[in-house]
């Protein structure tokens, strides 16, 4: 061996720890990952708690989707993984009780919202009240998150029965085609049930709702302390 070179034993003992000491950087990332994920869901159920005692709950998400498409699919799924992600989430038949005034109840869910996930489906562009809520997103400016299920960004138009119907002001079409618009320019989630998977796509949704949350969070308490100063 020469002075300057290394045995084969050598080598590969050098190399086992090397690749001992990565797959222990790796643990640790993942292990550090874990526990501000668990401190994150912490800090959000004793606010929320704290938010309950004073009368004062909120959402942090909003979820547009078509019941007939995505209610026991896709949107049940997501709505739940938020939840045990200590998120407050706004899903129609979860968050509304008997009495309470539609209109209302959703108009104040998208006001409270920082983030909204909207789910297209293929009879999505068939729902009134689907396109109200997208309406009021984008005129709300909300961060809006994409999942295409079951649709292309391209197949997002108006129904001509929509367009001609006399039930609805020739505005709110306009509002509708404008925020059809703003969500076809906007990246998104795509899902095709034949080719797709479910479960990878709930959590691509959810770890984006989470980033988006958690960058309102930041903006909203800087926003708090520049107006006490």
């Amino acid at each position: 061996m020469s002075s300057t070179g290394l045995s084969r034993g050598r080598r590969c003992t050098i190399a086992s720890r090397l690749n001992a000491s990565a797959e222990a950087a790796v643990a640790a990332t993942s292990s550090s990952r874990g526990e501000k994920q668990k401190a994150a869901v912490a800090r959000r159920v004793e606010y929320y708690d704290e938010e309950d005692a004073r009368g004062e709950a909120r959402y942090d998400v909003f979820i547009n989707h078509r019941g007939v498409d995505t209610k026991r699919t896709v949107a049940r799924l997501f709505y739940d993984r938020l939840v045990a992600a200590g998120v407050r989430a706004f899903l129609d038949n979860q968050s509304m009780r008997p009495g309470d005034r539609l209109d209302e109840r959703i108009s104040e869910a998208i006001s409270q919202c920082g983030v909204a996930v909207a789910i297209f489906s293929p009879h999505y562009c068939d729902s009134e009240y689907c396109l109200r809520e997208l309406a009021l997103l984008v005129e709300s400016r909300k961060k809006i998150i994409p999942v295409f299920y079951n649709i292309k960004p391209s197949d997002l138009v108006l129904p001509q029965a929509v367009v001609e119907s006399v039930a609805h002001h020739p505005r709110d079409i306009e509002r509708f085609k404008f925020a059809l618009r703003e969500v076809k320019n906007t990246v998104g989630l795509t899902y095709d049930t034949a080719t797709g998977d479910l479960a990878e796509l709930v959590t691509s949704a959810a770890t984006a709702v989470l980033e988006n949350i958690d960058k309102h969070e930041v903006t909203q308490g800087r926003h708090m302390i520049m107006s006490r100063l």
